[in-house]
């Protein structure tokens, strides 16, 4: 029996984020940071869990792909080829994590907003471990159906400490 990685769901504003905030290039995959350490963007460090094969499934909806694609282009002025190919970056880091892209019928209504609950749909359908956002709506509602809600820097600083730890006692075990 082979273990699976963990499935998770990752908010618009993050992957957004992940792009947006960052001195990293990302058409090549293996420029994105490989955590430990963490570096100064929390959301790449996310994906950065994804992209190195850190346990982590990533899982998207063609509503968060086509909703960060948007933003990147409407909100922040990022050509739409660029934009364009990060989100086939992001589907296929999804797929090599174990993950992938799936279209959960529209069915949560706990949060007040409606994009939120769109975030929601996939982590029930998917049963993800946890959701990272940095919005204010969802973390609030951490826990969610037993699924942890948090933010970017939390996720990458879990991660961080679970691979110090890692490295630790493999350096004992020599």
């Amino acid at each position: 029996m082979t273990a699976r990685n963990l499935p998770v769901v990752f908010d618009v504003n993050v992957l957004v984020t992940a792009l947006k905030s960052s001195d990293h290039t990302f058409r090549v995959p293996k420029s994105w940071p490989v955590v430990p350490p963490v570096s100064t963007n929390p959301a790449a460090d996310c994906i950065g869990v994804i992209n190195d094969g850190g346990g982590f499934a990533l899982w998207l909806s063609p509503h968060i792909i086509d909703n960060t694609v948007r933003v990147l282009e409407e909100v922040f002025g990022i050509a739409k080829t660029t934009a364009d190919d990060y989100a086939l970056l992001l589907q296929d880091f999804a797929d090599a994590s174990g993950g992938g892209v799936v279209d959960p019928d529209p069915k949560v209504s706990d949060c007040k907003d409606w994009e939120d609950n769109r975030i929601l749909d996939l982590a029930a359908e998917v049963e993800a471990l946890a959701i990272v956002s940095n919005d204010t709506d969802l973390l609030s509602m951490n826990p969610w159906r037993n699924r942890v809600i948090m933010t970017p820097a939390k996720f990458a600083a879990m991660v961080d400490g679970q691979r110090r730890a890692a490295q630790r006692h493999q350096k004992r075990r020599r």
